[in-house]
C-alpha cells in the first residue's frame, strides 16, 4: 500500500526537493524500499520500468550520505548502470532530490571525453553514477578512487547481464570494500540475477512489486496486421490522421532506425533516431528535442531506448516486434508511466506471426487486433525469415540474441576491451 512521502521517514530537505518535483504520494516501491535502506539494509528489488524505483533508491541514499557527512570529498555510493541515457538520467535524479543538501554527484560514461569527468572527479564528488565500461576506465588510469564506498546500488541488473557486463562488474566488485551496503534493482529475477545477488548481498530483503514479465494495465496495446512493404506508409498514416505526438518507434537495427527516420521526415513528419553508432551529442540532442516536442517521432533501437524516461509519453509503436518476447514489455513499459495512460501500437506482418506468439504466451493474454482500412494485408504474401531474428528454434532463436546484446554491448562501451590493450582514447560505455 502507497504512502505519503512524509511517512517513510525522510528529511526535510529530501521532502521539500520532492514536493518540487511534483510528487506527494510515494508509489508502491518507494513505500517498501525506503524504510529498509534508511536501515541500512541490502535489497533485493524487482521494479520494472515506469515504477519509480530510480527515487526508491535515491532519496534514501542521499539521505545516509547526508547523515554522516564526507569532509574528504571522496565517493561513497556508487551506481552501476547499463547505458549513458540511464546514467544521465540517475546522476539527474540525485542532483534534483539533493539540491538542498551538501551531495555532489559525478556522472561516468564513454561517448565523451574521459578528461572533462577526470577534472570533475578531482574537484570531488560523493555520488558516482557510472556506466561499467567507462569506470574501469577510470579505474585502470587512477583517476577516480573506490575505497570509501558506503553503498553500492545495481540499477537495471538484469539488463546489464544481457548486455555482457558481468565481467566488468565482477572486476569492478573486486575494487570495492567488503563493507558496504548493497541495492540491485532488476525488471525480472532470472536464475542468473539470483546468481548475482547470492554473492553480493549480505542478508537481503526482497521486495518485489511488478510481477514478472507483465504489462501495466494502463497500457492500451493494439496490433495492426500490414504487409511489410506498407509499414512505414501506415506508420506515418497513423501519426498523422490520428494526431500523434511525441511517438517513440523501435525497430531491430541501427540502420532500420536511421532508415525510418529519414522516411518519416521525407514524409513531412519530424523524427530522429537514437542508436548505440550515433555519438553521445547526438542522442543527447535527439532526445533533448523529443521531449521539447521540436521532433515529433523519437525511433530507437532497444539498447539506446534502455532507461530513457519521458514524462507523459503518449505513444510507443513497435514498427518491428522484438526478437525476444520479454524486450515486449520493456519497450511498451515506455509509455503508462506513473498512473497515466499510454498507448502500444504494434505492426506486425506475416513474417513476424511467431513472434506475435510468443510475446501472447508470455502476456497470458490474446492481443486486440485491428486492420486499418486500405492497409490490408495480402493473402497471397507468404512468411519469410527475419533477419537477424528469427526462423530457428526457441532456444537457438534465444541463444542468437543473447550473443547479439553481447556484441551490441562491446559497440555501445566503445570497444572498452581494445582500449584497455592499448589505446586510451575514450568512447564507450
Amino acid at each position: 500500500m502507497s504512502k505519503s512521502f512524509t511517512e517513510l521517514g525522510l528529511r526535510a530537505e529530501l521532502l521539500r526537493a520532492v514536493r518540487e518535483q511534483g510528487y506527494a504520494t510515494a508509489t508502491p516501491i518507494q513505500t517498501d524500499a525506503i524504510p529498509l535502506i534508511l536501515d541500512g539494509r541490502d535489497v533485493l528489488a524487482g521494479a520494472q520500468t515506469g515504477t519509480g524505483k530510480t527515487a526508491g533508491f535515491t532519496l534514501p541514499l542521499l539521505q545516509r550520505l547526508a547523515d554522516s557527512g564526507n569532509k574528504r570529498r571522496h565517493p561513497r555510493a556508487l551506481v552501476l548502470t547499463p547505458t549513458r541515457e540511464l546514467a544521465a538520467q540517475v546522476c539527474a535524479s540525485v542532483r534534483a532530490y539533493g539540491r538542498y543538501l551538501p551531495v555532489r554527484a559525478v556522472e561516468i560514461f564513454g561517448g565523451v571525453g574521459i578528461q572533462p569527468q577526470i577534472t570533475r572527479l578531482r574537484k570531488g564528488t560523493d555520488v558516482v553514477v557510472a556506466t561499467p565500461g567507462r569506470l574501469l576506465d577510470h579505474v585502470e588510469q587512477g583517476t577516480i578512487d573506490l575505497s570509501g564506498i558506503e553503498i553500492l546500488v545495481l540499477d537495471e541488473a538484469d539488463r546489464m547481464l544481457d548486455m555482457g557486463f558481468i565481467r566488468d562488474i565482477r572486476r569492478i566488485l573486486k575494487t570495492l570494500p567488503k563493507e558496504r551496503q548493497n541495492l540491485l534493482f532488476s525488471a525480472t529475477f532470472s536464475k542468473e540475477i539470483r546468481q548475482l545477488a547470492a554473492g553480493l548481498l549480505n542478508s537481503p530483503v526482497e521486495v518485489q512489486v511488478a510481477q514478472r514479465n507483465s504489462a501495466a494495465a494502463n497500457v492500451r496495446q493494439l496490433v495492426h496486421p500490414v504487409d511489410r512493404s506498407r509499414k512505414r506508409e501506415l506508420l506515418s498514416h497513423c501519426i498523422s490522421a490520428g494526431g500523434w505526438q511525441q511517438v517513440l518507434v523501435f525497430t531491430r537495427t541501427k540502420h532500420g532506425a536511421n532508415r525510418l527516420a529519414q522516411q518519416l521526415t521525407q514524409d513531412g513528419i519530424e523524427a530522429a533516431a537514437i542508436h548505440g553508432n550515433k555519438s553521445q551529442g547526438a542522442r543527447t540532442r535527439a532526445l533533448r528535442d523529443f521531449k521539447d516536442r521540436a521532433v515529433r517521432v523519437l525511433v530507437a533501437t532497444d539498447i539506446a531506448a534502455r532507461g530513457l524516461d519521458i514524462d507523459a509519453l503518449p505513444y510507443v509503436v513497435n514498427y518491428e516486434l522484438p526478437n525476444v518476447a520479454g524486450d515486449y514489455v520493456h519497450r511498451i513499459g515506455r509509455t503508462a508511466r506513473a498512473g497515466r495512460e499510454g498507448h502500444a501500437v504494434s505492426l506486425v506482418c506475416i513474417d513476424e506471426h511467431n513472434l506475435l506468439v510468443d510475446i501472447e504466451r508470455l502476456l497470458k493474454l490474446e492481443i486486440e487486433q485491428a486492420v486499418v482500412p486500405g492497409y490490408e494485408p495480402d493473402p497471397r504474401i507468404r512468411a519469410e525469415p527475419i533477419q537477424n531474428g528469427r526462423s530457428q528454434p526457441s532456444s537457438r532463436r534465444n541463444a542468437h540474441k543473447r550473443h547479439r546484446h553481447n556484441a551490441g554491448a562491446v559497440k555501445e562501451r566503445g570497444g572498452s576491451r581494445n582500449r584497455r590493450r592499448g589505446s586510451r582514447q575514450a568512447t564507450g560505455s
